[in-house]
């Protein structure tokens, strides 16, 4: 099975995204109405080109979840979230910009409710592709240690 178990992560660790995404604007358009968030700032270039940024900035919970998704392998693919905290957005992110990620392990524990079971905390970082970084957060979740790990077929058997 993919991913990690609990005994797999260790304070200090760093990870980085296998692949990198670009972002278009289509998407961030789509994303934003999706959500019915109706700030400009994502969806009108017109309006966009008068701000300080030129032209529409990627909505950033677009850019939360792309690079939540891109570190899944990493941290939680075995596993389920249990929160996102000190969210920062230090640069904007604009459509046709290719976001990667990185997470840095800051806490590990078992938990007290789920035997077997533990949380895991984590530094993330989504990187645009000439270095600056566009956020930076805090996600928090739980996996099981491999010996409790559920079975899972991912794969069907062939009838024929």
């Amino acid at each position: 099975m993919a991913g990690r178990y609990l005994e797999d992560f260790k304070v200090g660790d760093v990870a980085r995204s296998a692949i990198g995404r670009t972002i278009t604007q289509p998407e961030n358009i789509q994303f934003t109405l999706l959500t019915n968030n109706t700030n400009e700032i994502h969806l009108n270039a017109d309006y966009a080109a008068k701000t300080e940024f030129g032209k529409p900035l990627v909505n950033s919970f677009l850019t939360m979840a792309v690079v939540a998704g891109l570190m899944v392998p990493e941290t939680s693919q075995n596993g389920f979230a249990l929160g996102v905290s000190d969210v920062t957005l230090p640069n904007p992110l604009f459509g046709g910009d290719t976001v990667y990620a990185d997470s840095e392990v800051l806490e590990v524990r078992e938990t007290r409710s789920r035997h077997g079971w533990g949380i895991v905390k984590v530094r993330q970082r989504g990187i645009k592709q000439d270095g600056t970084v566009v956020l930076v957060m805090t996600r928090t979740f739980m996996v099981p240690a491999r010996a409790n790990a559920p079975e899972r077929a991912h794969f069907p058997t062939p009838r024929d």
